[in-house]
């Protein structure tokens, strides 16, 4: 998505910018994804949720979001939704089909299937791949984010942010197609009972769930809930839809006495029957990256800007370090402000 904005504000600005795509498609992980572009309420929220971002790169990401929504919004799409669903948060939901194909419109030369050979606004989706790969965990993601952006930056003397071995994950019920990768996304570890393969509690998931995947042994665990829990909603659905939706991909969903260990007793287990869901993590982007300054610029180990050297989207860290925040939210704003800053 990064790329895709910061060509559309580059060519509205008077350039004629070319994005040269690996994949072939365009849209990258935002394609994949739910579409919610979102920001917390308040940088004070922003700041206790992801305590080892970069508060100057999270205070322009609150207040420039709405504005670039509006951007968004003013190059021709409504969005599906106007509100997240979740209290906590604030931001609107896009059909992301749509929103590929009016970037890709609004940015003009966007050339498919090629390789990697440097750029001077880096945008390549952060190092989810290589990341997957080398922990042994599912990819939620586009396949082409194997890191080209953070190596051409750090052949160019760029810094690193803190934050390289955390991602932004979703647990999955097993390999599957990247049009399953919302639909099948079990999100009920708060109500759940969550272990690891010996019956231990792994503990509480917070809101956004992405810590708990985070700390899956070996990238795997049970999501054990009662009956109660299958009534819970999530978004649009129910835990029961969810469980469903796991079995119908091929999931693995067993009763109590089918388990190689004893439940443990929690309040989270009342009503019986009681059901397990074996989840897997599945990475979806990276949380380290490139070190930036909140002008998109990318820097140097002394904090120098390097000369015509910009990065948006997952190949930037320091944004939601500790935590958990919108990738497409950062990828809309500092693609934007990527743009402005090399033609300013």
């Amino acid at each position: 998505m990064a790329g895709l904005v910061a060509a559309a504000r580059a060519r509205e600005l008077g350039a004629a910018p070319v994005v040269f795509e690996k994949g072939d498609r365009a849209g990258g992980s935002m394609l994949l994804s739910s579409g919610v572009i979102w920001r917390h309420r308040t940088l004070s929220d922003f700041r206790t949720e992801c305590p080892g971002g970069d508060a100057e790169l999270q205070a322009r990401l609150v207040a420039e979001l709405d504005d670039a929504l509006d951007w968004l919004e003013g190059l021709g799409i409504e969005p599906v939704r106007r509100e997240t669903g979740n209290p906590l948060t604030v931001g609107r939901r896009y059909d992301t089909r749509a929103l590929t194909e009016l970037l890709a419109r609004a940015a003009g030369d966007v050339r498919l299937r090629e390789p990697f050979g440097g750029a001077q606004v880096l945008a390549t989706g952060g190092f989810g791949v290589r990341l997957a790969r080398e922990r042994g965990l599912l990819l939620r993601a586009a396949p082409w984010s194997e890191g080209d952006g953070l190596a051409y930056g750090l052949g160019r003397g760029a810094a690193l942010t803190a934050g390289m071995d955390e991602f932004y994950g979703r647990a999955l019920p097993g390999p599957v197609g990247e049009d399953e990768y919302v639909r099948t996304s079990q999100l009920y570890a708060r109500y759940a009972l969550v272990l690891d393969d010996d019956g231990r509690d792994l503990g509480e998931a917070a809101w956004h769930e992405s810590d708990i995947v985070q700390r899956f042994p070996g990238g795997k665990a049970w999501y054990v809930i009662d009956a109660r829990a299958l009534r819970q909603p999530v978004r649009e659905r129910t835990v029961a839809d969810l469980v469903d939706a796991a079995r119908a991909v091929g999931g693995e969903v067993r009763p109590e006495e089918e388990l190689p260990f004893e439940l443990p007793g929690s309040p989270k287990l009342v009503e019986p029957p009681f059901l397990a869901v074996r989840v897997y993590a599945g990475v979806t982007h990276t949380i380290g990256g490139l070190r930036i300054d909140d002008r998109a610029r990318v820097l140097d180990g002394s904090r120098a800007p390097i000369p015509e050297l910009y990065a948006a989207g997952a190949d930037v860290g320091g944004i939601f370090t500790g935590g958990y925040g919108s990738g497409l939210a950062a990828a809309l704003v500092y693609g934007r402000t990527a743009a402005e800053t090399a033609l300013t």
